[in-house]
């Protein structure tokens, strides 16, 4: 297992995804965000951020909506519910620029 440079725990399990950054050969850079996972596909996950934003002129908040594409590699599998934190990669696919590392809470029902 490789370190990724980032204050993260690393995942228990293995896995042979090349595009994982603990187990392949993905490096990542960049911005780094944490969001709730509302959407999963084979590897991939779509993550919403929720942002409060001041708007000067009405001296009131307004709550933003951002919805982001990740690669979900195999060792760590997200799932509907969890909180995760995203780092941006290189670009996966059209839409995929981040990749989920690290899955901070269990989905509770």
């Amino acid at each position: 297992m490789r370190d990724i440079g980032y204050d993260v725990k690393p995942p228990e399990n293995e896995c042979e995804d090349e595009n994982c950054p603990f187990h392949g050969k993905l490096p990542v850079r960049g911005q780094v965000f944490r969001g709730r996972v509302v959407k999963t596909y084979k590897k991939s996950a779509v993550i919403v951020r929720e942002l409060l934003r001041y708007v000067p002129k009405y001296e009131r908040y307004i709550k933003k909506i951002s919805k982001l594409h990740a690669h979900n590699p195999p060792c760590i599998d997200a799932k509907e519910g969890d909180e995760v934190t995203i780092i941006e990669c290189r670009p996966l696919s059209k839409t995929k620029s981040f990749v989920i590392v690290e899955k901070s809470s269990e989905v509770t029902e």
